[in-house]
């Protein structure tokens, strides 16, 4: 295999042993979502045209996945600014790489049109009561027996997710199981609100009555208290995906959320994972995923070297000013597909294709 568009961030000889791992295997794409009315807190999310639009995007994100348009929804979900859904990357990645896609619902409000594997959630809560998520135990053990099955189907798992608000509930476990990382989160806005969504999960500490690390033998209660449902299906899938197959975590830094739950109930499968993100979350200075999974294991980080300054369309543009990132595993996506093509799909080989697909869903220059 040539050398991939992908930059390798964090423990780099892991990385280059991940990725030849992983060379010349069969993937497959699991995108795994819910939603938390945590998203609805305005000013805390760009997920959406507005925050109660928020219940639509995940299953939009997901028929866009699988049927190639929404139907939940008209058009693609995009920022109140109008910047579309990183799942035109992660649809256009999976597409040119012919990477096979499963939906898992963690909980959700709004179901898509597409078939998906239901793991017995809830739609999530505000994390300012304390009461956020419902059943984590049992969503957990139903999405580890789901993992250990999916696994039996790939060589390799990518498991992305698609969450509005995901980033606020992530602050909120990892303050909870004791990971500083206070204004280290990333943020679909340019301008991340990390006063907010400090000030939400605070006051989510308060009336759950936990303090800064106070749950860090008790990932279950953390994401009771103030996390959300992707966490506990994704947290499962790569738990018992992880027994078998190796697995690239898909996402910015929600995925120290999981990592650190994942690590809490079984640290024999952290030799087995890597985190795939893209490099608008790396190079971001309103966040730092580097250093909050420095913290909690020795899990490489390999950032899809996407470059959009040179694209034709405005809203392609927008991601090279710091709005979006990543999202519905999109990072990780990008990865699989260069693997899996042995570098022949490269950074301009996508944006032809994300070009191609914005032009055909979106319409406008």
């Amino acid at each position: 295999m040539r050398k991939i568009d992908a930059i390798l961030t964090y423990n780099k000889p892991k990385g280059e042993s991940f990725l030849k791992k992983l060379s010349g295997k069969r993937p497959l794409f699991v995108c795994t979502i819910g939603n938390t009315e945590t998203a609805k807190t305005p000013g805390i999310s760009a997920a959406g045209k507005n925050p109660e639009l928020t219940d639509y995007t995940p299953p939009a994100d997901v028929e866009l996945l699988l049927l190639g348009r929404c139907k939940c929804i008209p058009g693609v979900p995009v920022t109140p600014e109008g910047i579309p859904t990183p799942a035109l990357i992660t649809k256009s990645a999976l597409r040119l790489a012919d990477i096979p896609v499963l939906v898992a619902s963690g909980g959700l409000r709004v179901k898509p049109h597409i078939p998906f594997l239901d793991l017995g959630g809830s739609p999530g809560g505000d994390i300012r009561t304390g009461k956020a998520v419902e059943n984590v135990g049992e969503v957990i053990k139903r999405a580890t027996i789901a993992g250990e099955s999916i696994a039996e189907l790939a060589d390799y798992l990518v498991i992305g997710e698609s969450i509005p608000g995901g980033t606020t509930t992530a602050l909120g476990v990892l303050l909870a199981m004791g990971i500083d990382t206070e204004g280290k989160v990333s943020s679909s806005m340019p301008g991340n609100p990390h006063k907010l969504k400090t000030e939400t999960v605070k006051a989510g500490l308060k009336a759950s009555g936990v303090e800064f690390g106070s749950l860090a033998g008790d990932p279950i209660k953390a994401i009771s208290c103030l996390g959300d449902p992707m966490m506990s299906a994704f947290a499962g899938l790569v738990l018992g995906a992880a027994t078998k197959v190796p697995v690239l975590m898909a996402g910015g830094t929600q995925m120290g959320a999981v990592l650190t739950v994942v690590k809490a109930l079984n640290q024999q499968v952290l030799d087995n994972l890597a985190i795939g993100t893209t490099r608008w979350i790396i190079t971001d200075k309103t966040s730092n995923l580097r250093g909050i999974i420095a913290q909690i294991a020795d899990v490489p980080i390999l950032a899809a070297d996407l470059d959009f300054s040179r694209s034709r369309f405005e809203g392609l543009r927008a991601y090279e000013k710091g709005v979006v990132k990543e999202g519905v595993g999109a990072g990780g996506a990008a990865v699989a597909a260069m693997i899996k093509s042995g570098g022949s799909i490269t950074r301009q080989t996508l944006l032809g294709e994300i070009e191609r697909n914005y032009k055909q869903l979106v319409g406008s220059e």
